[in-house]
């Protein structure tokens, strides 16, 4: 069963140059960032081996917020290759979600 990637500067760019990748920017006192972790996880699965689902925990990580403009969270991004491709802001459905990943694969 595939588990979401915890991103830091050390793998950041290594986990996210190459295919597709989703990366939440969230915090542990977020209350929409709470309510979209059982859907993170449930992508992680449903993407295991297609799609990277990646978490970057705000408080821990600021210097990576702050280079991709995070201004609230939750804030997820969506990569192809290393670039940003689209930006979600807020909590959404997990079909949301899936559309964008499968619309990028």
């Amino acid at each position: 069963m595939g588990k979401y990637i915890e991103l830091t500067p050390a793998n950041f760019e290594e986990v996210t140059n190459s295919g597709v990748s989703m990366v939440d920017f969230w915090a542990p006192w977020c209350g929409p960032c709470r309510m979209i972790a059982p859907v993170i996880d449930e992508l992680a699965a449903d993407f295991d081996g297609k799609a990277n689902i990646c978490k970057v925990n705000t408080d821990e990580e600021q210097d990576l917020a702050v280079k991709f403009g995070v201004r609230s969270i939750p804030t997820i991004i969506f990569m192809k290759d290393g670039e940003v491709v689209d930006t979600m802001v807020g909590a959404s459905s997990k079909q949301a979600f899936t559309d964008k990943i499968n619309s990028l694969l």
